[in-house]
Formats: structure tokens, sequence, C-alpha cells
């Protein structure tokens, strides 16, 4: 895993395990909250989950939760899961704000085909 624990961006993966570890799941209830959650865009394999799983525990964001006898291992987001979680949340949060800006509120699109030239133009001053 390529997370950055010194405040730089997680990988998408990573994020949607620590969102679904917020309340007690196993590995299939995992792999079934991440699909559910983004239409089917991305779907965890076995492997690559249970990896995932292992590195997320090594760096402390995660912990086994609750008894394993007779049951699937069902893990839980700690502490600093949720510190890495909601660090992740602000930078999306300021990426997402920088792009509305530049985007979303200072272009107006033009309507039509576009043969040549840009297909935008800036907004008037106002």
């Amino acid at each position: 895993m390529r997370d950055n624990a010194k405040g730089g961006a997680l990988t998408e993966v990573t994020f949607f395990i620590l969102l679904a570890l917020h309340q007690p799941r196993h590995g299939y209830a995992v792999m079934q909250f991440v699909e559910e959650r983004t239409g089917g865009r991305l779907a965890l394999g076995a492997g690559t989950l249970y990896g995932a799983l292992n590195a997320l525990q090594e760096k402390g964001w995660i912990a086994p939760w609750g008894g394993d006898a007779g049951r699937k291992k069902e893990f839980l987001i700690t502490g600093r899961g949720r510190e890495a979680a909601s660090g992740e949340l602000a930078r999306l949060r300021e990426l997402t704000e920088t792009a509305e800006d530049i985007i979303g509120g200072e272009t107006e699109w033009k309507s039509g085909t576009v043969t040549s030239g840009p297909c935008w133009r800036p907004s008037p001053a106002g």
C-alpha cells in the first residue's frame, strides 16, 4: 500500500476500507461495502483486501474486533485510523473546493459542438 502516513493522500481503496470499518465488518462485508458504495467501480479481490487489512493493522489504523471463535474475523477502525480518514476527507474537500473554483465557478461552457479552439471561456468579471 502506498499510503502516506504523514498527511499525504490515501489510496482510494484504503480510504473506502477505513470508511467500511467505522462499524465492525469481516472481509467479505468490507468487499460488499466498497463495491456497493462505489456502484461497482471498485471491486476488491480477496488477495488485495487481506493484504490491505494486514497493512492497515500494522499501521495501527484498524484492529481485530470481538472474539473470532466460530465466526469470521471482524475488524474495526482505531483512533489513528479515524485520524487518517478524517485527514483524507479534509484533503479531498480542499481539492474539490479548488476544482469547483476553477472549473465550476469561473467558466461558462459554450453550447454546441466544438470544432476548434477552446471549449470554454472565462465568465465576465462582476
